[in-house]
């Protein structure tokens, strides 16, 4: 994996979430951890140099790698050069990520004789002589000659297959795995779905924008949606297919969450779906009456659903959109007859 289908960010890591960032696998979970090793470590430069020397009073090369290993990310090291380079696994230099451990060779003594963390941009952390903790070039005219390879000791886990937050034996586990398989509704980098997470309007225009591949002919047409809004694209051309109008005052409103009416109103016209009047009769929410201006929209997600999900005496329309709840009805819309 060693990905997790990149599964919702934000609500679609792709294009959803506050933040979408690459959806994720341990090994980013790694790469944070080390990242952290490295960003502690940096707080002790220039603290000098001290032969044996294995605290912030003074470090020598091994002393500082395997005090910042201990003590940012509870990992032991042994204590010594030569014995660090026995352990982890080999990387090539073309693969250095931070946190690596970079060994040298040849500089106080023959064979391996030195050691600093990889910190990323072509730099190496490391206790020196000269400038005690200090961050040096893999191209310095001194150390670079001496380079001798690099070990990752920091462990790489798997990741889970599956969101963590969201069981299989669930009535909505097909729904949510056949929206993430076709990246219409994706995950977060901690490998949940957050089903319970409410979903906004221009996160919506997104989604919808996703399955219906709509292209949009004007731009800007809110106020408040600016070409650089990451959502613009979407919101525009969902706009024109009069999915997801605005409101009067020329604005669109792409962080407020909707409401369950308002998806179901929009997964109607998105589709383009009609009810029967016998499937409509079948409908007997307790808490809407067939005048609401909802109402079509409503019998229209209950009639089609496959899950169960919109089952029971209320449909609780004024409750805000869960993540759940939209890919459901995305799901069941798609599937519709």
């Amino acid at each position: 994996m060693k990905r997790v289908k990149r599964v919702l960010v934000t609500f679609l890591a792709a294009v959803m979430f506050m933040a979408i960032s690459p959806a994720v696998s341990l090994k980013t979970e790694a790469a944070s951890v080390a990242e952290s090793i490295v960003q502690y470590g940096e707080k002790f430069m220039g603290v000098p140099y001290v032969w044996g020397g294995t605290s912030p009073s003074g470090f020598d090369c091994s002393g500082f790698t395997q005090y910042i290993y201990k003590n940012e990310a509870n990992i032991s090291i042994p204590r010594t050069t030569d014995q660090q380079y026995k352990i982890g696994t080999s990387v090539a230099k073309s693969d250095l990520q931070p946190g690596d451990l970079i060994f040298y060779a040849n500089t106080y003594k023959k064979g391996i004789s030195h050691v600093g963390v990889y910190a990323g941009n072509n730099m190496v952390l490391n206790a020196t002589t000269s400038k005690g903790v200090d961050l040096v070039s893999m191209d310095n005219p001194y150390w670079g000659p001496k380079y001798a390879g690099a070990k990752r000791v920091i462990p790489e886990e798997e990741a889970p297959e599956w969101f963590t937050d969201v069981s299989k034996s669930d009535a909505t586990y097909t729904a949510i795995k056949t929206l993430s398989d076709k990246d219409v509704i994706t995950g977060f980098e901690d490998y949940t779905f957050r089903p319970d997470e409410k979903v906004t309007r221009g996160q919506a225009a997104a989604i919808m924008n996703r399955v219906l591949n709509l292209e949009p002919k004007v731009m800007s047409h809110f106020t408040d949606v600016p070409k650089s809004n990451r959502f613009a694209y979407d919101i525009a051309a969902i706009r024109e297919a009069g999915i997801i109008n605005g409101f009067e005052d020329k604005t669109f409103r792409p962080s407020e969450e909707m409401t369950r009416n308002e998806m179901a109103s929009i997964i109607q016209r998105a589709f383009k779906l009609t009810i029967s009047q016998t499937a409509s009769a079948n409908i007997a929410y307790t808490d809407i009456s067939s005048s609401h201006w909802a109402y079509e929209g409503i019998v229209t997600m209950a009639s089609i659903d496959k899950t169960g999900f919109f089952k029971g005496e209320k449909f609780y329309g004024t409750h805000l959109a869960t993540r759940e709840a939209f890919t459901i009805a995305i799901y069941n819309a798609l599937n519709a007859k």
